[in-house]
């Protein structure tokens, strides 16, 4: 387990989120333009006619698949091994079966012999997702869902602004979504993004939200002042507070699936997002592309720092995508030099963390949705290993120059030691 000490200096976000501005928060902040709806500015930025706005990347894509099951009236979902535990809670709050397949080795991507196993004519869906920002290979997901004819669901929840052969990720396959919550890149606290290129498509999305999704005031206004609260805490004198403090207590308790907030609750809150919240996202988008520019420069520069260090390796995107950079996901050569730079770094304000703590099975509180589906869907050693092997290094520009050389030196000597 980490050490759990405070840091000495300030605190690093363990990922690369847009600085708010305060002026994003006055409804009557900048031009008209940029006073628009977050859908209309969401819509400008990835190059599409219409994107549909929900209060979170779970609430989009419970959104997706309780349309797509309207449409098909098939009931199998088929996600990665290795995933955001509440894709896993989606799938179960719509009702439908979850099937796991597991990655190809080292790779964010599915393994495709065990995809083409693992769909049938009861598929509804396929889920490749944009892990860490990464760019994912959506090509042969849609080969196989479509010989089965089985939609495609793009989960871009961390990698909005990503782009492959000059066109966003998301808008391959028959749905994409985009998540908006802290961490994310731009931020309304929570919210979501949905995009689909059949317009007929888009109308079943939208009749769906309409039907599904309430007002919720209690809710709304909850996530307001957890708005506020992220623009006065999020800069590296406060994030200690915020952050810092509960992760370090996470750790000292022995507990690294609240460490990095994976602790999540299946009961998962759909409710429109707010007027305001969505002004204060219009707002924040006109700074999003020079942002995205400033990390990855920053992301060039220390992958080939990182890449001196051997028995470390940077997950990458292949040749004609260009990912986001939120964070640098490394994978190390086993489990024991992951665990000995995680000792030492975890927990130090180095930004230094991990992404998802499991493969979907080896969650507890998943079992009532995962654990039997699990066995039947085959072995997944290659979604576990990369959970046992990797971590991640904040992109923030926070981050400085003298303290990523710091993070370079403890990673090479934990790994010369293990």
């Amino acid at each position: 387990m980490a050490k759990s000490h405070p840091p000495s200096f300030l605190e690093v976000p363990p990922t690369a989120g847009l600085p708010p501005y305060w002026g994003d928060l006055s409804p009557f902040a900048g031009s008209a333009a940029a006073r628009g709806d977050l859908a209309r500015a969401a819509a400008d930025f990835l190059g599409v006619d219409d994107v549909q706005v929900e209060c979170s990347g779970t609430a989009s894509l419970v959104v997706a698949l309780t349309a797509l099951h309207r449409l098909s009236g098939r009931s199998v979902v088929v996600v990665p091994a290795y995933t955001c535990p509440l894709v896993a809670l989606a799938v179960a709050h719509c009702g439908l079966e979850l099937r796991l397949c597991d990655l190809a080795p080292g790779s964010i991507d599915f393994d495709a012999q065990q995809l083409e196993q693992a769909c049938d004519r009861d598929t509804l869906a396929v889920v490749p997702t944009h892990l860490a920002g990464r760019v994912a290979d959506v090509d042969a997901a849609l080969a196989i869902a479509r010989a089965v004819g089985a939609f495609v669901i793009e989960d871009a929840a961390q990698a909005l602004g990503a782009r492959r052969d000059g066109r966003p990720v998301g808008l391959d396959g028959d749905v994409g979504f985009f998540s908006l919550a802290v961490g994310k890149g731009l931020t309304t606290f929570e919210g979501g993004l949905i995009v689909a290129r059949d317009a007929t498509l888009r109308r079943e999305l939208a009749r769906t939200s309409r039907e599904i999704v309430p007002y919720r005031f209690g809710w709304e206004l909850r996530r307001s002042l957890q708005l506020l609260g992220y623009h006065a805490l999020y800069r590296p004198s406060l994030l200690g507070l915020a952050y810092g403090a509960p992760l370090r207590r996470a750790l000292r308790r022995g507990d690294p699936v609240a460490a990095v907030g994976d602790d999540f609750d299946a009961d998962i809150p759909l409710h429109t997002l707010g007027r305001w919240r969505r002004s204060v996202g219009a707002r924040a988008f006109a700074r999003l592309p020079a942002f995205l520019e400033t990390c990855t420069a920053q992301a060039a520069r220390r992958k080939a720092r990182l890449a001196r260090i051997d028995g470390v390796d940077v997950v990458d995107d292949r040749p004609g995508a260009e990912g986001t950079w939120p964070f640098l996901l490394l994978r190390l050569r086993d489990e024991a030099s992951r665990d000995a730079a995680l000792r030492d770094l975890w927990g130090a304000g180095l930004g230094v963390s991990r992404l998802f703590i499991h493969a979907l099975p080896d969650y507890g509180y998943l079992q009532p949705f995962v654990g039997k589906r699990a066995e039947e869907s085959g072995a997944i050693p290659n979604a576990r290993a990369f959970a046992a092997t990797t971590l991640t290094v904040s992109n923030s520009p926070w981050l400085a120059d003298a303290a990523f050389e710091t993070i370079c030196a403890r990673l090479q000597a934990a790994v010369a030691a293990a």
